[in-house]
């Protein structure tokens, strides 16, 4: 077997070690109590009839219900499954799994307790009244895998229209997380984060709130050329005012140059390439790396195989690459972002989450890297450093408060000890259940 025939194997492992782990757990998450339960009279307090004294409690004063509930930890994971990873529609069923690994990863990451809310519709209107109905039980909702441009719509009547902070990871998660790695690897090699031409390829949610947020960065947005199915976005694309204005917003922003072509024309002479499109291989080509301008930057994030295998894109003459996989280095992930960053939002009980918000999460990953000492393998924290997070907690409280959209004010250390406290709190509830069998050694091959 050749190396790159070990290295493509290497990485179909994971999804067959899924095959196998996920019927043994029987799924990846379940709820256990927080409070003392010393002998059954306890449930007098917790439940009937002392319970009833909280109850009237909150019902003259609504704010007692993030004191006296789990409220102010508690996050919906909701999806209608119709954009799951690169899968496309595949229902909300087909869509659990990856809701659950969701919840599983806010609660060891951020210490936030998460629970899957996968809904029979595609609706999304009925998408929106599900999220308000549901928001007296939760402090804040993760919108996660719904088809664009319908996300678009529900994310902006959610966040003006709902009581709690509404995200949408895709967007908002997957851009601050990548504007976190280009801001390192453009300190690699050189180059300053205005002059440089970026290709994005790829015209999704994702992408397109990612070249925003890059925008807010300082990317100049004439120098961004982005590309979707049909071709480059430019001005005289004009369909786009009528089936699609987030497009159209940026045709009319971006590439001054009025590049008219598909993905390789776009990427001739730039010296970034961000692609969140459709799982690779071969949807990038090494001769289109090779056409960049010197010491190019090549994020490759589809899921769950980027566009271009890393070796083959480095092999063409990149000088950093980056995917959206755990198995290799330099993973761009929104798992670095949304934990922390609605750990902050919660702690400061924060009414949204702001494109500032993001970009301060995404500029203290940034330094928590270089903090480490940044390299061609290293330009972004991983996901076993876990003192990142409290970092980027606080980082986003901090701004939160800053922008007066905080309905608590807390100091930055007061922050960053809260949000260790509930991670490290985590990490060690989940250690000691292993520890002691209860939850169950796995078999390996």
């Amino acid at each position: 077997m050749s190396q790159k025939e070990e290295l493509v194997a290497r990485a179909k492992k994971p999804a067959e070690d899924a095959l196998r782990l996920h019927p043994f757990y029987r799924g990846k998450i379940e709820t256990t109590p927080k409070c003392e339960i010393r002998d059954f009279q306890d449930f007098a307090v917790w439940y009937s009839p002392g319970v009833a004294a909280p109850c009237k409690e909150i019902a003259q004063n609504r704010e007692l219900v993030y004191s006296y509930t789990n409220k102010w930890n508690t996050v919906a994971v909701v999806s209608d499954g119709t954009r799951v990873l690169g899968l496309g529609d595949i229902g909300p069923e087909a869509g659990l799994p990856v809701m659950e690994g969701k919840a599983l990863l806010f609660k060891y990451l951020g210490g936030v307790d998460a629970f899957p809310i996968c809904l029979a519709t595609k609706d999304p209107d009925e998408i929106i009244s599900a999220v308000k109905w549901i928001q007296p039980s939760f402090g804040g909702v993760n919108l996660e895998d719904i088809e664009q441009p319908k996300c678009f719509y529900v994310l902006e009547r959610l966040r003006e229209e709902a009581e709690i902070p509404v995200w949408h990871d895709d967007q908002q998660g997957t851009a601050a997380v990548t504007v976190a790695g280009l801001v390192n690897a453009l300190k690699l090699v050189g180059k300053d984060i205005d002059k440089v031409n970026i290709a994005m390829i790829g015209a999704g949610a994702a992408n397109i709130r990612t070249a925003w947020l890059i925008i807010a960065a300082g990317a100049d947005p004439g120098k961004i050329v982005m590309c979707d199915t049909k071709g480059t976005l430019h001005k005289g694309r004009t369909e786009l005012a009528r089936t699609h204005k987030e497009k159209w917003e940026l045709a009319q922003r971006t590439n001054e140059r009025g590049i008219d072509g598909q993905v390789p024309d776009a990427m001739r002479g730039a010296d970034v390439v961000i692609a969140l499109s459709k799982p690779g291989p071969d949807v990038i080509h090494p001769e289109w790396v090779r056409s960049m301008a010197k010491d190019p930057i090549v994020f490759a994030c589809a899921n769950p195989v980027p566009e271009i295998w890393p070796w083959d894109a480095a092999e063409a003459g990149a000088a950093v690459v980056a995917t959206g996989r755990s198995d290799f280095p330099n993973q761009v992930n929104n798992s670095l972002g949304f934990p922390a960053i609605f750990r902050g939002t919660l702690d400061v009980r924060a009414k949204t989450i702001t494109d500032e918000m993001c970009l301060a999460a995404a500029l203290e990953l940034a330094r928590c890297a270089e903090d480490r000492g940044l390299s061609r393998d290293y330009i972004i924290p991983t996901m076993e450093e876990w003192e990142v997070y409290p970092r980027e907690a606080a980082a986003v409280g901090t701004k939160a408060i800053e922008q007066g959209v905080a309905r608590l004010t807390l100091t930055w250390d007061e922050l960053y000890k809260n949000a260790e406290a509930m991670i490290a709190r985590s990490r060690e509830t989940t250690r000691l259940l292993m520890e002691n069998g209860i939850v169950p050694r796995a078999p390996r091959d």
